[in-house]
C-alpha cells in the first residue's frame, strides 16, 4: 500500500460508497418537495463543506437540480481547486456543456438544464457572518459535515441563511458504530472503536468543542430545539465489501484510508497496547489487500425546513 493518503482522492473514491449509502426514502422525499425550477425561477441552493464538488455531481445526474443558481463553499483550498478543475471533464464525460465564467463560477447547460455554480474556500462561520443578511437559500445541504461541528452552536446560523419556505438536507451523519470483519479480537476491535469514537467525542477547533460521534441520533432533537420540522429520516450507512473481481471501483483506498485515520488517531493513545494495535492496523490493510475486510459504518439523512 502507497503511504500517500490524498484527502481529495479520498473524496473521490467514497463517492461510490456515498451513492450506495444516501437513503432512497429521504431523498425522494427531498425531490417531492423542491419547488418547480423553470428557467425564470432558478433553485437557489448552498451547499456547506462541497468537497470536491461530488453532491454536485450527483444532484445534477440524478436530476434533483435543472435550473439553479448553485453555491458552492468549503474551507480547503485545495478542494475548491480540485473541483473548478475536475467538474468541466466530468461535465464533458456526461453530455453537459460547460463554459467558464471565470475562476470560481462555472455555467452548466444541456437540455432543460441551466446551472450557475459558484464556488468559494470560506470558512463556515466567516461565510454565515458576511451573508445572513444579504441573501437566503431555498435548500441547503451539509453533506457527510455536520459531525464535524458544535451542532446546537451551528444549527441556528445556517438556519439564517435558509429562506422561509426553505428546506434542509444534511446526509452522512455518523452515528457511532464502525464495524470491520473478519474480527481480529473482539475486545480489542470494540476497544479501538469506542477510543475512535472518544476521539470525535473530544475533538476542539478553535478553542471549541466540534464533534459528536452519535451525531445521527442527536441531529433529531437538535434539530427540533432550533426551530425545524423534519419531514423524512433514514439510514444512510456505508456498507463496503469485497466482490468478485475485489472492491468496486476505488474503494480499496478508501478503506485504506479509513484505516489510516483510525490510526493517526490513536497511535499515540495510551489506553491501548501500542503493539497490539500496530498489528491490528497491519493486519487490516493487509485484509484489504487480500479482498477479504467488510466495513460498516452507520450514519443517518436528515430533510426537513423550518417550522
Amino acid at each position: 500500500m502507497n503511504d500517500e493518503y490524498s484527502f481529495t482522492r479520498y473524496l473521490a473514491s467514497k463517492k461510490s460508497v456515498d451513492d450506495r449509502a444516501l437513503n432512497g426514502y429521504v431523498w425522494k422525499q427531498l425531490i417531492q418537495s423542491l419547488p418547480e425550477q423553470t428557467p425564470e425561477k432558478h433553485l437557489r441552493v448552498l451547499e456547506i463543506g462541497s468537497g470536491i464538488g461530488t453532491m454536485i455531481e450527483r444532484l445534477i445526474s440524478w436530476e434533483a437540480i435543472r435550473f439553479a443558481d448553485y453555491t458552492a463553499i468549503d474551507n480547503q483550498t485545495e478542494n475548491i481547486t480540485h473541483t473548478i478543475a475536475s467538474l468541466p471533464v466530468w461535465a464533458s464525460q456526461n453530455g453537459y456543456q460547460i463554459s467558464i465564467r471565470d475562476k470560481n463560477h462555472l455555467l452548466f447547460q444541456g437540455a432543460n438544464l441551466k446551472i450557475s455554480l459558484s464556488l468559494e474556500a470560506v470558512d463556515l462561520f466567516d461565510f454565515i457572518l458576511r451573508e445572513h443578511s444579504r441573501q437566503k437559500w431555498d435548500l441547503i445541504v451539509a453533506h457527510a459535515f455536520l459531525d464535524l461541528v458544535n451542532i446546537p452552536e451551528t444549527l441556528p446560523k445556517i438556519f439564517d441563511l435558509l429562506d422561509k419556505e426553505g428546506l434542509f438536507y444534511f446526509t452522512i451523519n455518523y452515528d457511532g458504530l464502525t464495524l470491520f470483519e473478519p474480527e481480529i479480537d473482539p475486545d480489542f476491535d470494540q476497544q479501538i472503536q469506542r477510543l475512535y469514537n472518544h476521539t470525535m467525542d473530544q475533538r476542539i477547533v478553535a478553542g471549541k468543542p466540534s464533534g459528536d460521534s452519535e451525531t445521527g441520533r442527536h441531529l433529531f432533537n437538535q434539530l427540533r430545539d432550533a426551530g425545524a420540522q423534519l419531514l423524512a429520516a433514514g439510514a444512510s450507512d456505508w456498507v463496503v465489501y469485497p466482490g468478485a473481481n475485489g472492491y468496486h471501483k476505488d474503494e480499496a483506498f478508501f478503506l485504506h484510508f479509513i484505516i489510516n485515520t483510525m490510526k493517526l488517531a490513536l497511535k499515540d493513545d495510551p489506553n491501548l497496547n501500542g503493539l497490539q494495535f500496530d498489528d491490528w492496523i497491519a493486519e487490516r490493510h493487509a485484509q484489504i489487500e487480500q479482498n477479504k475486510l467488510v466495513y460498516i459504518a452507520h450514519q443517518m439523512d436528515f430533510l426537513g425546513k423550518l417550522k
